[in-house]
């Protein structure tokens, strides 16, 4: 997979800055991900966001998509925003849905989902020799799915 330029991730509030590119690790079973900073148009860091390229087994608990914006910059629907500059980039690369999964008691998360206009499929159990179970202790995930 090659990396796309990633100029036009913006809107008339927010850009997206890549601040890491990963590459596929086979031996994990990871998938190509772009990180991004998530910054206003001053280019103040808000949060941070990544976008994984592939369909993977574990994409659908873990998601294609990952945000966090900081405190002071909540209420905004800034990772909604940040979602939606990713959906364009998720477009250029031929990818035809995503998944962005939250922990069940997220609820702001959640919202960010539902107001994306996402797809519940339900809370599902994490499997026994999953990373987040493994290293977080996670046992559940609220799964959302995007149609591209």
């Amino acid at each position: 997979m090659e990396f796309l330029n990633t100029d036009f991730l913006k809107s008339e509030e927010i850009k997206l800055v890549v601040s890491r590119l990963a590459g596929e690790n086979p031996e994990r079973n990871w998938v190509p991900a772009y990180h991004f900073q998530v910054c206003n148009l001053r280019g103040e860091i808000m949060g941070t966001c990544d976008l994984r390229i592939g369909y993977t087994e574990g994409l659908y608990y873990g998601g294609h998509i990952g945000y966090q914006v900081m405190e002071e910059y909540r209420g905004h629907h800034y990772a909604a925003k940040a979602c939606e500059l990713l959906f364009s980039l998720a477009r250029k690369h031929g990818m035809r849905y995503l998944y962005i999964t939250c922990n069940p008691d997220n609820l702001a998360s959640r919202k960010t989902c539902e107001s994306l206009k996402g797809e519940f499929l339900g809370i599902v159990e994490l499997p026994e020799d999953n990373d987040m179970r493994i290293t977080l202790g996670e046992s559940h995930k609220c799964i959302f799915k995007f149609e591209l």
